[in-house]
């Protein structure tokens, strides 16, 4: 009797509850935070879909964006979205799904239209997400469309005819009707037979990083044993046979800042080397201190507005563009936003004076 009616009591305790979560939930005020501003809703609300849902009012043509796409993203995808280095290919790829070595890419492997407008718009281009405007990136999509013949020279994009666009591997992709969530112990035996009852890793695959980040391809040996550097020897201070002191020799850059820029550096090594005449999406960095901007031996990809410039590598020079690279030269292909702390960008700049000569 008397667990009865603690059962009893602790039921209708339960129904208390509820009974005050509901009525708080209906008062809209549950005691943490507040209510999402309409502006905040609407910078996370920017997910594309495959009806249209989500597309912005906006158009742009082919030739548009084929020159938006030089400009902004050919440094990686290349001029006619081959790829370059390890950076993702874009267009081709054609009837190679079913061979042992399959070309994913936009044209050959996406289903939906939707999936290239949203993950340009969102993550594109490389260090400067969600810079372009509706209609650039309506330009863009139509260019990638172009590079995998999926519509003529002269189209135009925009959110009137984005749906009838269909991509060749929408049928490859099929609904998985499979149960989100794992088999009760009811439903039979999932390990089967013979399960073990403990696991040994006794492999591991090769990690694959799309990030290059070889020390061994990209540094000299010398920058590779940085940890084991002495610190640079003070000046010395030579005497004339007058008694007379002379002027100490100039001293290179703070060991530790170098040290620290080597760290920083590899924010920049997607698209740069520090190894002499090792280019990657843009040119080594090796020896440019105190050069003129745009003349890198070797290197041939510099944008019109580089080669313009007039700039020289020095000091206050890379102190300014390394802060905002695309404000200081507009039409750099350089994407990368920039270095917001003024310590790094000075790191960066002791590191590549450090691997010049002076």
């Amino acid at each position: 009797m008397l667990k009865s009616v603690k059962s009893i009591a602790a039921a209708a305790g339960a129904m208390m509850v509820v009974s005050w979560m509901a009525t708080t939930a209906e008062a809209g005020n549950h005691g943490l935070g507040r209510t999402a501003l309409p502006e905040e809703v609407a910078a996370w609300n920017i997910d594309v879909r495959p009806d249209g849902q989500g597309l912005p009012d906006g158009t742009g043509t082919v030739a548009q964006g084929e020159e938006v796409f030089n400009e902004r993203c050919a440094t990686c995808h290349g001029d006619f979205g081959e790829g370059t280095g390890r950076w993702p290919v874009l267009a081709g790829g054609v009837d190679t799904l079913n061979t042992e070595d399959p070309v994913k890419t936009v044209g050959s492997y996406w289903p939906y239209l939707s999936t290239v407008y949203d993950y340009v718009h969102r993550a594109m281009p490389f260090g400067d997400a969600q810079s372009l405007t509706p209609d650039e990136t309506y330009a863009v999509v139509a260019y990638i469309l172009y590079l995998n013949d999926l519509i003529d020279e002269d189209a135009t994009l925009s959110k009137a005819n984005f749906t009838q666009v269909k991509m060749p591997n929408e049928a490859g992709f099929i609904d998985d009707a499979r149960p989100d969530t794992r088999p009760a112990a009811t439903s039979g035996d999932v390990c089967m037979t013979n399960c073990k009852t403990e696991v040994k890793i006794l492999k591991r695959a090769r990690i694959l990083d799309v990030t290059p980040d070889d020390t061994t391809d990209d540094e000299p040996k010398a920058e590779q044993q940085e940890s084991k550097q002495q610190p640079a020897a003070k000046p010395e201070i030579k005497v004339a046979a007058t008694t007379e002191i002379a002027t100490p020799a100039v001293v290179g850059p703070d060991p530790a800042l170098v040290k620290s820029g080597a760290k920083v550096f590899k924010k920049c090594k997607a698209c740069h080397k520090m190894a002499a005449g090792k280019h990657g999406v843009g040119p080594s960095l090796n020896g440019i201190f105190g050069q003129p901007a745009a003349k890198v031996a070797g290197f041939t990809k510099s944008s019109k507005a580089m080669k313009k410039s007039g700039l020289t590598w020095d000091q206050a020079t890379l102190e300014q563009f390394l802060a905002k690279p695309r404000k200081m030269v507009k039409g750099t292909k350089m994407s990368f936003a920039g270095l917001n702390k003024e310590k790094d960008r000075k790191a960066v700049i002791a590191y590549i004076r450090a691997n010049s000569t002076e």
